[in-house]
């Protein structure tokens, strides 16, 4: 088991699953923020003295019934009842599934609406440099989960200098050949004690949107400072959540 805690937004009727680990190691996860990691390796929050049972996850979710059921990490797919779940919300609630934020290596899954993948390079060696893990696990299983039907997003942290334009640019091509309206995001990098690289400019993140605007439309960007990452509630009211079950 991976899922501690359940959080439900009651305006946007959906509830979130949050799981521990994750199976990408990247040295700039905003993870670390939380944790005070810095630069070590190993996941970047620590470990939940408990974890939910299959059962306490399912009775919290009979008991507001959402609309939308959401799987967030770390990586969701770390979860081992996670299928077990997404079949759950779907045939037993009726409920919108989707993973809402996934390094994408093990889709797509039974039952699962949709995902938003964060890409982390367009380059075969610095996607190993970074994960550790092949490129064309991810860039396949995101090909193999659109033709299935499943409704995809994408992201990657823009970093200068690192996880420059080139490797946006490689990525949203990709992206584009499949459906030029899929949904992209651009997160500016954020900083993260340790960690030798540096936050864009306004500038520079206008110049990424507007690079990735000409082969995806439906573009958007977020420049968070670090005191705003770790407050994302004051800024976006689909982060403003009450706690219904685990720590």
């Amino acid at each position: 088991m991976a899922f501690y805690r359940i959080t439900y937004n009651e305006k946007y009727d959906f509830a979130t699953l949050h799981n521990w680990g994750c199976t990408f190691r990247c040295p700039y996860c905003s993870y670390k923020l939380r944790s005070g990691a810095e630069g070590r390796p190993g996941f970047a929050v620590p470990k939940p003295e408990k974890f939910l049972t299959v059962d306490e996850q399912k009775k919290a979710l009979l008991e507001v019934k959402p609309s939308k059921v959401y799987f967030m990490g770390g990586e969701p797919t770390v979860a081992t009842e996670l299928e077990e779940m997404i079949v759950f919300a779907k045939k037993e609630l009726g409920a919108e599934t989707k993973l809402g934020h996934t390094n994408g290596c093990k889709l797509p899954l039974r039952c699962l609406d949709g995902a938003n993948v964060g890409f982390k390079a367009w380059s075969e060696e610095l996607h190993l440099q970074i994960t550790g893990k092949p490129k064309s696990l991810i860039y396949d299983n995101f090909r193999n989960a659109f033709e299935v039907g499943m409704k995809m997003a994408a992201n990657m942290v823009y970093i200068p200098g690192f996880v420059d334009l080139d490797e946006l640019e490689g990525c949203v091509k990709f992206i584009a050949a499949l459906d030029k309206n899929i949904p992209f995001h651009i997160d500016g990098y954020i900083p993260i004690p340790g960690q030798p690289y540096r936050r864009p400019s306004d500038e520079e993140m206008g110049r990424a949107e507007s690079l990735v605007k000409s082969y995806l439309p439906n573009c958007r960007y977020s420049h968070l400072t670090s005191e705003e990452a770790l407050d994302l509630s004051a800024r976006d009211d689909r982060f403003r959540v009450k706690r219904i079950a685990g720590v």
